[in-house]
């Protein structure tokens, strides 16, 4: 793609991102057909490409540069209206941001002067649900193990949660239910018919539609219930320590992994109360959690999406801005964001690939963004079959209808830019470094702690 690239990377998406070396034709996965691999190439046509059938289409450009007609950027930007994540939280943890000293300003006084009122609001509300509930809340055991969205943001995972949640068998947090975790069993019928006039008709970042039924990540109500979340950082967007500190439980102290434990699992048994069926989780922060998940749910499904590197990028940083600058309450600070993300992108891969082989067989099925997009139904044909899921006739009557739409779905369109795709590049190639010290440790195989105290 760039002249001065050192050399090309070929990335075969067959299976994701599992890496080759040279002669080392797999890691740690038997039959697995799929890497990234090194090509040198003439200096005049050094490119990056997609290796494999139809797939060539997304990396393969023009041979330079300088003969390559970047698209007309088209990315959609618009307000999420009042609410914000933290209008979610009770009276304590409303006490504990404000002595993180968040960032404020006098734009926000709406967002900021509805806090105390909404932090009481909710308070309330959980005490009167927890005398209802609070028995049957603890008596709640899950329908059945788990089932995880792993994958980096803007990788795929909400539309791939939003698929699977429509399976007559499952069920997953609404957007309800996570911005309001502490009392939605006693609220969440008369609120959201009382208020859904208020909210906007798709996300700020993207063209996804937004109810207070529809499936959404379970970070929300983790990062209200506990603050021992990453999105924290939305309320110090100059101080990025809390977001690398909380992405895995494992780096928190016994305390506070043990209260994010029971976060997790409070909200997965109400959930379950409400509709007691297989939930699907979804969490981009959860593929950096791979240890802790299987800790408490050893028999969790896991399904793992993935999509092109330069897309992923791109979009990631558009969403970092929109949540700062919907979610925050101070002035919109974009401090270092390009950085950051790549950065946590590289460690989001890393830990993937470092954790996958802790999962049972048969409970992982890995698949591509792109793949799914063009064939929904039999993209996830292959998922139930892999995790051995019943029922998947079912789903395939409701997905049937509206596989058209899905294909017409408009995403955002980024202006290329030649530094950071460099850059990008550069840390795939860091990424296949690193997974390769790994296999050369041979350390996969092994209990856990022997890989940690062996260094891997």
């Amino acid at each position: 793609m760039m002249a001065r690239t050192p050399s090309s990377i070929r990335f075969c998406w067959n299976f994701g991102f599992r890496f080759h070396y040279g002669h080392i034709k797999h890691y740690n996965a038997p039959g697995f057909q799929g890497g990234i691999h090194y090509d040198p190439l003439p200096k005049k046509a050094r490119c990056l490409e997609l290796a494999g059938s139809h797939h060539d289409k997304f990396f393969r450009k023009a041979e330079t540069m300088a003969v390559s007609s970047p698209p007309t950027p088209r990315v959609k930007q618009s307000s999420q209206g009042g609410f914000t994540i933290w209008h979610g939280m009770r009276i304590s943890e409303l006490w504990q941001l404000v002595q993180r000293k968040p960032a404020l300003h006098w734009s926000r006084w709406k967002q900021i002067g509805l806090l105390p009122g909404m932090a009481c609001y909710n308070s309330v509300m959980a005490l009167l649900e927890q005398a209802v509930y609070g028995r049957a809340i603890k008596q709640t055991e899950l329908a059945a193990p788990p089932i995880f969205v792993l994958g980096f943001w803007r990788s795929g995972t909400t539309l791939l949660h939003s698929l699977l949640s429509q399976d007559p068998q499952c069920t997953s947090p609404h957007l309800y239910q996570t911005l309001f975790p502490w009392h939605f069993l006693l609220t969440e019928k008369l609120a959201t018919r009382a208020t859904g006039w208020l909210l906007p008709k798709s996300r700020p970042m993207d063209n996804v539609p937004v109810a207070w039924a529809a499936p959404q990540e379970d970070e929300i109500a983790l990062c209200i219930m506990s603050l021992l979340s990453p999105y924290v950082f939305m309320a110090t967007p100059e101080d990025f320590s809390e977001f690398w500190r909380t992405l895995d439980p494992q780096q928190l102290s016994a305390k506070e992994q043990q209260r994010w434990k029971k976060c997790l699992r409070h909200l997965m048994q109400k959930v379950t109360l409400r509709d007691p069926r297989r939930l699907v989780m979804k969490s981009p922060s959860h593929t950096y959690r791979i240890k802790t998940l299987l800790q408490m749910f050893p028999d969790a499904k896991f399904v793992y999406i993935e999509r092109n590197p330069y897309d992923v990028f791109r979009s990631g940083v558009h969403l970092r801005q929109t949540m700062i600058r919907e979610n925050g309450l101070g002035k919109p600070i974009f401090k270092d964001v390009e950085r950051q993300i790549l950065l946590s992108f590289q460690v989001c891969l890393e830990a993937y690939q470092r954790d996958r082989s802790l999962i049972p067989e048969g409970n992982l099925h890995e698949l591509r963004f792109e793949d799914l997009e063009q064939n929904p139904v039999a993209e996830l044909r292959a998922v139930y079959e892999t995790l051995q899921l019943p029922g998947f006739d079912r789903l395939e009557e409701i997905l049937r209808p509206q596989e058209a739409d899905l294909k017409k779905y408009r995403k955002n369109e980024f202006q290329e830019d030649p530094e950071w795709t460099a850059r990008v590049t550069e840390m795939i190639a860091q990424v296949e470094r690193q997974a390769k010290k790994l296999s050369a440790c041979e350390c996969s195989s092994v209990p856990t702690s022997s890989r940690l105290e062996a260094g891997c």
